[in-house]
């Protein structure tokens, strides 16, 4: 049944990447033929129609095959195996979920180019690496609730970083259109691919304030992680807080977003230094959530929750 469920993942969410390319690169065949090329979508106009209803009702299936999948392997017969390619498979899971609810709003198509292939990618790598057997308290119902709002927290996070990189090609492009005659032909003839992807986004104040949402609400869910965590760890091993390498990342990880949503409340931070900020942000959660599990059960072959 799990491999089924394995291949109709797999298919759904590589059929509707390969679409989403094939119909990108369809658009984009037909270069512009004035001397000038037009401000791209994200700077403030009109942006693509998004996804169709059947592509969308499509990604629905994906995801409601993907989390049965994701039951079934991490939580079979009573019992819990985990591992960091089931943390990743969970994370672009949500992430996938969370553009799928997203595309109602926003015509998003060139985040959907993005995460679709890498949900397509994570979903298959269990079938690779296992994963560990985790001991028994992940019957207890602490433990299912802090695994839940932490999962959720990490999704949210990942499509907020995903926006972050989208962001950040839009603003290095809208650089090159503000300059001379010449570095506006140099950067739609280098790039014709990437400027008509990009122009499938949303303004960009729009994509700011999507991810500043995702940030708010994934910071939110992280703090609610931090807390049911040290709670759980209370009632495993009767101590509040283990400072190990995957609690320190963790921590240093909601510093940086509670800095930078302070920051931009305080003073409105933008522009490329807050982009970057949210990514290595990301990078800090990311060492927590799955560098920890990939050292420890690839490189060390031992177990960690």
């Amino acid at each position: 049944m799990d491999i089924v469920l394995y291949a109709l993942t797999a298919l759904l969410y590589g059929g509707l990447a390969v679409a989403g390319w094939r119909s990108h690169r369809h658009a984009a065949v037909c270069p512009m033929l004035e001397s000038v090329p037009p401000v791209p979508a994200a700077a403030g106009g009109s942006a693509a129609s998004g996804m169709s209803t059947s592509g969308r009702a499509l990604l629905f299936v994906a995801l409601l095959a993907h989390g049965v999948l994701l039951h079934t392997t991490i939580f079979p017969q009573n019992a819990m195996v985990f591992g960091f390619a089931f943390a990743l498979s969970a994370m672009f899971w949500l992430g996938a979920g969370i553009y799928w609810i997203e595309s109602f709003f926003f015509p998003l198509d060139g985040l959907r180019l993005l995460v679709l292939p890498l949900a397509c990618v994570a979903s298959l790598l269990p079938l690779a690496f296992n994963g560990v057997r985790v001991l028994p308290y992940s019957a207890a119902p602490m433990f299912k609730l802090h695994f839940l709002i932490a999962n959720i927290a990490y999704g949210l996070f990942a499509i907020a970083a995903l926006h972050a990189v989208l962001m950040l090609l839009v603003e290095r492009r809208l650089h090159a259109m503000r300059g001379g005659v010449a570095q506006r032909h140099a950067a739609a003839a280098g790039n014709g691919w990437l400027s008509s992807w990009l122009d499938t986004l949303p303004p960009l104040l729009t994509l700011e304030k999507l991810l500043f949402r995702l940030i708010g609400a994934g910071f939110v869910l992280l703090t609610l992680t931090l807390v049911s965590g040290i709670l759980f760890s209370e009632q495993l091993v009767d101590r509040a807080l283990q400072l190990d390498h995957k609690t320190v990342f963790a921590i240093l990880s909601w510093v940086m977003f509670g800095a930078l949503l302070t920051a931009r409340k305080v003073s409105g931070w933008r522009g490329r230094a807050a982009l970057r900020w949210v990514l290595a942000s990301f990078v800090a959660l990311l060492l927590a959530y799955v560098g920890s599990r990939f050292v420890f059960e690839v490189l060390l072959h031992r177990a960690v929750v």
